[in-house]
């Protein structure tokens, strides 16, 4: 029986001989398409790559700019300017202790009331 099979042939040609080129004909078709897929793949992880870089660029950049900005030098020089602001003198400092003490003397806002405002 396996004799005849291997014997059998269809237009010349045997039927194993048929069944073999068949399969490597869709081995190689499978092959390729592989290769095609990881290659995509590949160039789809080199430009995330090249993305994660610029970020990092851009964040080191961003952190350098923060870095800049929160100056005490340039935040003093800043709030004189626009602001009036001084640095506090010694006797403006208050520590956890006397905490309750200031804030006892420091008026507190009142809440403003709602029945006293016309809704027109």
């Amino acid at each position: 029986m396996i004799r005849a099979l291997l014997n059998h042939r269809i237009r010349g040609f045997r039927t194993l001989n048929i069944v073999l080129g068949a399969t490597l004909l869709i081995l190689a078709i499978s092959v390729n398409l592989a290769k095609a897929i990881a290659g995509r793949e590949r160039n789809e992880i080199g430009q995330v790559e090249v993305d994660m870089n610029k970020e990092r660029k851009r964040i080191r950049l961003l952190e350098a700019e923060v870095a800049h900005l929160e100056q005490p030098e340039r935040l003093e020089r800043l709030a004189r300017a626009h602001l009036d602001l001084e640095p506090l003198a010694a006797r403006q400092e208050a520590s956890v202790d006397t905490l309750s003490t200031v804030a006892a003397r420091e008026p507190r806002p009142q809440p403003v009331s709602t029945a006293s405002v016309a809704i027109p």
